[in-house]
Formats: C-alpha cells, structure tokens, sequence
C-alpha cells in the first residue's frame, strides 16, 4: 500500500477491499440479471480498479496479524498472485463488452467474475 501505512492499516485495508468485491460482484449479479447493464457495468469498472490497488496491498511486513486470511503462498508465489489479480482486473474490463450479448448471463458472471474469485480464495486465502 503506502509507505506511511502502518501494517494493521494495511491487512485492514485490503481486507475491506476484497469485501468491497465481494459485495460489488453481488450487486453486479443482479444488476446484469435484470437487465440493468450500464448500472452493471459501472460496478465492474469499479471492481477492476480495486483488483489494481490490492497488488500494492500485500508487502513484506504485512504476512501476519490483524486477522488476515491471506497465506504465505501469496509472499512465495508473488507474480502467480499479483497475474491473478491482474487477470481479475482485465476479465472485468472484458466482461463489459461481453455481459449484454451473454445469452447465458450467469454462466458469464460465472466464468469471468466468480471463478477468479474462487481460484483466488481456494489457493491465496486461509479456510474460513
């Protein structure tokens, strides 16, 4: 994050911005599945920014305390985390371009929102 962040500052505030996403995606889903795509749309942008800002939340210092869920494999396996989170970033971009021509819009939603939420979780995060 920034230097003048202190490490609880830091796990806290990336923990609220992966429950932003998380809340965000929610809203995104039924928003596209009523048809309310530029309101969709809007979100998606917003989730794709957040993804961006979370490679910078994540340095040294801040592997343990304050109740963080993220494991070591994220400080061993940095680039694999930080192409996950860019690839989560890109795939929002792409999905609004993609999300109104969807004749399937929860198995898009699926495909390029939720599953990178899921390979996130099931290889960077502790069980919860």
């Amino acid at each position: 994050a920034y230097p003048e962040q202190s490490v609880e500052e830091i796990i806290k505030g990336r923990k609220a911005l992966f429950a932003k996403n998380y809340s965000t995606a929610k809203k995104i889903q039924t928003f596209a599945s009523k048809g309310e795509f530029d309101k969709a749309k809007s979100l998606m942008i917003e989730m794709s920014e957040n993804y961006k800002t979370l490679i910078e939340y994540f340095p040294e210092n801040s592997k343990e305390g304050f109740k963080t869920e993220a494991l070591p494999l994220i400080w061993e396996n940095k680039k694999e985390f930080n192409d996950l989170m860019k690839k989560s970033s890109d795939d929002m971009i792409k999905l609004t371009s993609l999300i109104e021509d969807s004749e399937d819009i929860k198995g898009t939603l699926t495909q390029m929102m939720w599953s990178n939420c899921k390979a996130c979780h099931s290889k960077f995060r502790a069980p919860h």
